[in-house]
């Protein structure tokens, strides 16, 4: 199974620990690391724009990801959220192997 790694991106820290709580609960996701606010520069309907944003790293496999995004972007606050999956190559197995197991659909218990 291909795991991958999501990455989008949060306007403030409470959206962004509700989203990541979310998506792990709904089983979406095994793991989301918040990090640090950090500043962003993007083109937006014609204008330079300037934010402080808060990344999330969404731990999730290829069979999941249709519903992780749906999910996404069902509760993100953003007409347009990034929403970028970067497929793993290579990590540890016993790793992507619980990356596996804790997105199934229905869990062993």
């Amino acid at each position: 199974m291909t795991s991958l790694l999501v990455i989008t991106s949060l306007p403030d820290q409470a959206s962004a620990e509700i989203l990541a709580a979310l998506l792990v609960g709904q089983r979406l996701a095994a793991c989301v690391n918040l990090l640090a606010p950090c500043a962003s520069v993007y083109r937006w309907q014609g204008k330079i724009e300037q934010a402080q944003e808060y990344p999330l790293l969404i731990k999730t496999t290829e069979d999941r990801y249709a519903a992780l995004e749906a999910s996404i972007r069902a509760n993100h606050p953003y007409e347009l959220p990034e929403i970028i999956a970067v497929p793993v190559t290579q990590g540890l197995p016993a790793y992507l192997q619980w990356v596996e197991s804790e997105t199934r659909a229905s869990a062993p218990a």
